[in-house]
């Protein structure tokens, strides 16, 4: 197979609301890159205005954090809440249940990078309950 370069200009692909089935709060993702077959890996700009996150999630290939803009928090079940800031690497590990989002004052921005799996790329669970966060 020759090899191809694609240029994915900005602006070329819309911006999505995240849905209100995996996330509280305002959520904007920009899909950036969906790599065609056979590599399987997709990345996301994910901006969290503040006291936005995901709901409880596991990725069964793991999950990348980039975060470049604000302050959030991520959390792993039966772990700490931890605070994340720009420059931050965040490495999941494959069926490890974790959320992560802005926090309650600063939204957040990261990049999302998550590689496909049968075609899924994540398992959506149930939201963060805010009375027992950093309780699990």
């Amino acid at each position: 197979m020759e090899g191809f370069m694609e240029i994915i200009r900005v602006g070329t692909q819309p911006s999505i609301k995240g849905s209100e089935d995996t996330f509280s709060g305002s959520v904007r993702i920009d899909r950036l890159f969906s790599a065609p077959e056979p590599a399987q890996v997709m990345v996301s700009s994910v901006t969290f205005e503040p006291g936005a996150r995901t709901a409880w999630h596991t990725h069964p290939l793991g999950q990348i954090l980039i975060v470049t803009a604000g302050c959030g928090r991520v959390q792993k079940w039966g772990g700490e809440v931890t605070e994340i800031r720009p420059g931050d690497v965040v490495w999941i590990a494959p069926g490890e249940k974790h959320w992560h989002g802005a926090s309650p004052t600063t939204g957040m921005t990261h990049l999302a990078i998550v590689e496909r799996c049968e075609g899924k790329s994540a398992d959506w669970m149930e939201k963060v309950d805010n009375q027992d966060e950093g309780n699990r």
